[in-house]
């Protein structure tokens, strides 16, 4: 199946793995390189050596393209560009807009530069800066996320600019990989549906937490880290829902702590992410202590499989699901199922 995202990155199917922070490393990344798809390595939790080695080690179980997820406003953001130029990684993925200068440097490497936007404005914005393509991610989605549904959200960034939209938010099946192209998109983005797999490094355990949940399993609350957050329901969550902003702020400064040990940054470093992270929003400094407290519980339930004490993100596709495949068997029953549909309604024109 060809498209305009397949093309531009060389891949064999229009299926994109997101950049799951501790979900998305090497083995996860590559075998969806292998299955013909997209995959990108999530940083942002990684130390800038952890991402030396995470990348040594994906291009050692594959040769196939993948990509690197950069948070744009990282202290050391200009490095880690610097790094995927030197180590010829195929795509550069944004998790906020990065700044120009990154778009011109990566591409006049040969990078393929792919933001992940919320918005038709913002799609307009770094499409003008020169990015490649889009990912465009509905109110449906784990972790960060809008609300405005994929439904609405993806034709409104298609009809914003004329470079390739991969659709993210509500997909797991080729029904939905078809609708996306229906709609204009060039592909399909997800998450979930990539966590639940046999490469996904998340424990056993924390697996059959999100297949026991049912479409009504996720909620969004902003009370992890002040900006809306779609995760599962669980005792941790009703917790922080239920409490006080000054109990909730409490864990979180006791967590940023443990992620300035984990990660080995320096307070002046993770005060001027806070900065970049506050620059142009109305963001409290609370606020930004409780950023630093995502990771830690996220770490959790992802990494140490705590879901009790931890918080794991989950789009609401969650309550679709009910296997654990491997990347190969997901990828060509999505594409397979896709054509088959596409077929059909191809013969309805008759």
């Amino acid at each position: 199946m060809k498209t305009a995202l397949t093309e531009l990155v060389g891949v064999q199917h229009p299926v994109v793995q997101t950049g799951m922070g501790w979900v998305a490393g090497p083995r996860l990344v590559a075998g969806t390189a292998e299955a013909g798809g997209l995959g990108i390595l999530a940083s942002a939790t990684m130390t800038f050596d952890e991402l030396v080695a995470a990348i040594a080690e994906t291009k050692a179980r594959t040769n196939k393209p993948f990509g690197v997820n950069l948070r744009a406003d990282a202290a050391d953001a200009s490095d880690r560009v610097d790094l995927l130029i030197e180590q010829g990684v195929r795509v550069a993925s944004f998790a906020l807009a990065p700044k120009q200068e990154f778009i011109e440097r990566l591409k006049a490497a040969g990078s393929v530069v792919v933001p992940s936007i919320g918005a038709a404005k913002h799609a307009r914005k770094v499409a003008d800066w020169g990015a490649d393509a889009v990912i465009v991610q509905g109110g449906e989605g784990g972790g960060h996320t809008g609300g405005v549904a994929t439904t609405l959200l993806l034709p409104s960034v298609l009809d914003a600019v004329d470079i390739p939209v991969i659709a993210a938010g509500g997909f797991f099946d080729g029904r939905g990989l078809a609708a996306a192209l229906a709609y204009g998109a060039a592909g399909v983005a997800m998450g979930t549906r990539f966590l639940l797999t046999k490469e996904s490094t998340v424990p056993d355990e924390v697996k059959r937490l999100y297949l026991e949940r049912g479409l009504d399993g996720t909620v969004v609350t902003t009370r992890v880290d002040g900006m809306p957050h779609r995760v599962l329901r669980t005792e941790l969550v009703e917790h922080l829902e239920r409490s006080s902003k000054a109990v909730g702020l409490y864990h979180a400064v006791r967590n940023a702590q443990r992620f300035k040990r984990l990660t080995r940054l320096r307070w002046k470093d993770m005060i001027s992410e806070g900065l970049a992270t506050k620059h142009g929003k109305e963001q409290t400094w609370s606020q930004m202590i409780m950023a630093a407290n995502t990771p830690m519980l996220l770490r959790a339930g992802l990494v140490e499989g705590n879901g009790q004490a931890g918080v794991l993100a989950s789009g609401q596709v969650v309550g679709m699901l009910a296997d654990l495949p491997s990347c190969r068997d997901l990828i060509e029953g999505i594409v397979g199922e896709a054509e088959a549909i596409i077929g059909k309604l191809s013969g309805l024109l008759q």
